[in-house]
């Protein structure tokens, strides 16, 4: 219902590494191939006579620097090394991605190529990285390793591709989008050491774009393909996202879990307070989407605008409208939130007048964070992060707050620089000033579902989208977010996938 009132050097936890290097147990396959057909055998081993150490592995899990993030990462990097034992007295080198430095650029992947290069160069053959949900049978993942020549040029991956041309991929291949593959990161993906070592040297020799991070898998495939200098990615079909239960599961080295995480009961509707950025001319046109669709599920919800107008009801915090930024709005509301004007809730929504939200599955996946901490969720992009740049929750998709965090923004005396600065950008600069992490959840959109490759959505149960343009809104979240228990699954919604929340 409405309510009405510097880049410092990089650190390896333990003796993993070091352990790593005396490893000296061989694994040896009988013939195969590579599953992928445009494979000759002139780029592959001769498979009977392959060789491939458990050592030559690095496993880096790309965790994320929040408690409940941490303890599922933890809990990968522990089946990974259990299932090691099984194979080896001595650990492979796992590694926690958020632990590795200080730089907040690291989860980009591209800055951190150096490191990588330098600590593995030479002992290692292959860079695995995957998701803090990525199961991995490692038996089945070295045998798919050892099925390619570890001394040339290796991308693989679960390719996706752009069905039509897409502002998050700014664009790219216009003419024919799904030309172009990129790997699904919660399938895993590997890189073979010496790709690993020639791009980092690209990376030293020339500086990366100091510009902005927005679709990490595509614009990494794009940095390693170079215009065609570089590999394009190879398909690996054993690397996947089939629950692991799952029948079609047999074969693959990755599959996703099948149940979510054990994180308790739902928070209450009552926990959440819900603020919805519109202005006058969006009265008619977008706000009755927000009232047909899910202004029904929240329980403390207010519109924010430039005028006030009694039959929604609108509220004016004084701010005067811009077409861009509304940042000077933003930080109004942060100062709202903490005013006894509204409930005191743990967590505070601020979302756009043309976003579409599921706040039954935000209640969900709230339960997995703790609000005592500050807590800043959603879709994070990226500026400048080869260069000291910082993170950020991008607004469309929706910015979740805990109270902490809100009490920590504010008390730090950071604000806009002018009221049509970038909102989410301005409170991206003060996290990053604070030292407070940004906390991504692929399940936040900032575009449409078109905008995004259909096998990428096929195993999530996404929170929201963002935009009207050239769609059906009500249809959108009818299909993609309301849930009825009646009905069947949506296309890219199965009931075998719906659990990742």
């Amino acid at each position: 219902m409405l309510w009405t009132g510097p880049h410092t050097g990089h650190k390896v936890a333990g003796c993993w590494i070091f352990l790593s290097f005396f490893l000296t147990v061989h694994i040896h396959f009988a013939a195969g191939t590579s599953g992928d057909g445009s494979q000759s055998q002139d780029d592959m081993h001769v498979i009977h006579n392959n060789q491939l150490d458990l050592r030559e592995i690095v496993f880096i899990i790309q965790s994320q620097n929040n408690s409940f993030h941490v303890r599922q990462a933890d809990k990968r990097r522990a089946d990974l090394l259990k299932q090691a034992q099984g194979l080896t007295k001595k650990p492979p080198v796992v590694l926690l991605l958020h632990s590795l430095s200080h730089n907040e650029g690291d989860w980009s992947i591209l800055p951190l190529l150096p490191y990588l290069s330098y600590s593995f160069g030479k002992n290692s053959s292959w860079i695995v990285f995957l998701e803090e949900e990525t199961n991995v049978k490692m038996n089945t993942l070295i045998q798919v390793l050892a099925k390619f020549d570890k001394n040339k040029d290796w991308f693989l991956g679960k390719p996706l591709h752009d069905e039509e041309s897409t502002i998050i991929h700014h664009y790219a291949f216009a003419e024919n989008p799904s030309i172009f593959k990129y790997p699904d990161f919660a399938a895993a993906w590997a890189l073979s050491i010496p790709l690993v070592v020639r791009l980092a040297n690209k990376v030293r020799d020339e500086p990366l774009k100091s510009d902005f991070t927005i679709d990490l898998k595509h614009e990494v495939a794009l940095y390693i393909w170079d215009s065609g200098k570089g590999p394009d990615l190879t398909a690996v079909p054993e690397l996947c996202t089939e629950p692991e239960n799952s029948p079609q599961a047999l074969y693959c080295a990755t599959t996703l879990s099948s149940e979510p995480p054990l994180c308790g009961e739902a928070v209450t509707k009552g926990d959440i307070f819900v603020a919805v950025k519109t202005c006058r001319k969006f009265h008619s046109e977008r706000v009755p989407v927000i009232k047909k669709t899910w202004e029904k599920d929240a329980l403390f919800l207010e519109y924010y605008s430039d005028h006030a107008d009694p039959t929604i009801p609108t509220i004016n915090l004084g701010v005067p409208n811009t077409e861009r930024g509304h940042c000077g709005k933003t930080f109004a509301i942060l100062q709202r939130f903490l005013s006894s004007a509204v409930p005191n809730t743990k967590w505070l929504l601020i979302v756009d007048d043309d976003t579409l939200i599921s706040i039954p599955r935000l209640q969900v996946l709230l339960s997995c964070y703790d609000p005592s901490e500050p807590v800043c969720l959603g879709e994070r992009y990226g500026y400048g992060l080869s260069q000291g740049g910082y993170s950020y929750i991008t607004g469309g998709g929706g910015m979740v707050f805990s109270r902490e965090a809100v009490v920590r923004l504010l008390n730090s005396g950071c604000k806009c620089y002018s009221n049509d600065a970038p909102d989410d950008m301005v409170l991206g600069m003060c996290l990053n000033a604070l030292g407070l992490p940004v906390t991504h959840s692929p399940l936040f959109h900032q575009a449409r579902p078109e905008d995004y490759a259909r096998d990428f959505l096929a195993h999530q149960v996404p929170i929201s989208f963002h935009k009207h343009w050239n769609i059906d809104p009500i249809a959108v979240f009818n299909k993609w977010l309301k849930d009825d228990l009646r009905a069947n699954p949506s296309d890219g919604l199965n009931k075998s996938t719906k659990t990742e929340l």
